[in-house]
């Protein structure tokens, strides 16, 4: 590896990093503020401020979507997925639920060949099921004390695999910043829809009111930090690229493992470790296979 392509390591390890500190932001909200009213000013607060740096550098052209029909799906995938997530690791240790999170890059391969018709290597699913039986066992205790709500981080997985794919779809549609602000501008009305729903609906666990001084910047906090974290891991993909960075996302998982223990006394148990091995092993087998399928394609480039 080039010291090139180190930094650019190096820049893709701290953005992933920097995703699990605003996820444990996001965690130290449970009981002050629900879930889905933090996703919405969280994204709020981001797609403002993403908004006003297109307008600088692209002009108001740029908030003109190509397909607008396919922006609202990326935009509901994200409000989905973010939503449960952020009740997930509401109720659940922080680790386990990133952990499950791990499973949509796996899920996103098996998707983009049922719905993007892209060739799919059968060992895809094959895989899945191994990842899948690491989700029941993470899942198994939990869901004797949780119920239904401990199924939350395999629905966020799955509806952020769905955005993967949805992203596949945009491809050349406009610049990277442009697509960030069209996933985050249109998962707020979508968001404020589920505030206001759970306001008027007339159940007391789901009412809420205005957010006091410190959530509200706790929420301008995850908004900065997944911005810049997302920027880091774009810069450390452009120096090193995809395939030399992709494992750098389990970083995420040990950072959550010291936070959750840390701040919220969060010690993983034997199910948690067994679980998340076979999801990260799961992930690294396919990483790994996808590289050697590729080089011949690759090598023969080269030599023309």
């Amino acid at each position: 590896m080039t010291p090139h392509e180190r930094s650019g390591l190096g820049y893709a390890v701290a953005g992933f990093a920097i995703l699990s500190m605003g996820d444990a932001v996001v965690k130290s909200m449970a009981g002050e503020w629900p879930p889905y009213a933090v996703a919405a000013l969280r994204f709020s607060i981001g797609a403002c401020g993403l908004s006003l740096l297109l307008l600088r550098q692209e002009g108001p052209r740029a908030f003109i979507p190509q397909k607008p029909w396919l922006q609202v799906a990326r935009g509901l995938c994200l409000a989905l997925a973010s939503v449960c997530f952020f009740s997930a690791i509401y109720i659940m240790p922080l680790a386990e639920a990133l952990a499950i999170g791990f499973l949509s890059p796996i899920l996103t391969q098996a998707f983009a060949g049922l719905l993007l018709g892209e060739k799919v290597r059968p060992k895809v699913y094959l895989v899945s099921i191994v990842a899948l039986a690491g989700v029941v066992i993470i899942l198994r205790p939990n869901l004797a004390l949780l119920g239904w709500g401990a199924l939350l981080p395999l629905v966020s997985a799955t509806f952020f695999a769905l955005l993967m794919v949805s992203n596949r779809a945009s491809a050349g549609q406009g610049s990277a910043l442009s697509m960030q602000v069209f996933v985050a501008a249109f998962s707020i009305p979508i968001l404020i829809a589920v505030c206001v729903a759970a306001k008027v609906s007339g159940v007391p666990e789901l009412d809420f009111g205005w957010p006091s001084w410190d959530v509200v910047l706790r929420c301008a906090v995850v908004a900065v930090t997944a911005t810049t974290a997302h920027w880091l891991a774009y810069v450390g993909t452009s120096r090193a690229g995809a395939a030399q960075v992709a494992p750098a996302i389990y970083v995420q998982l040990i950072v959550a493992v010291v936070l959750g223990w840390a701040f919220f006394d969060d010690v993983p148990d034997l199910y948690t470790g067994i679980g998340a091995s076979l999801i990260i092993a799961s992930g690294l087998y396919l990483w790994r296979d996808g590289l050697k399928a590729s080089a011949p394609s690759i090598n023969a480039g080269a030599t023309q």
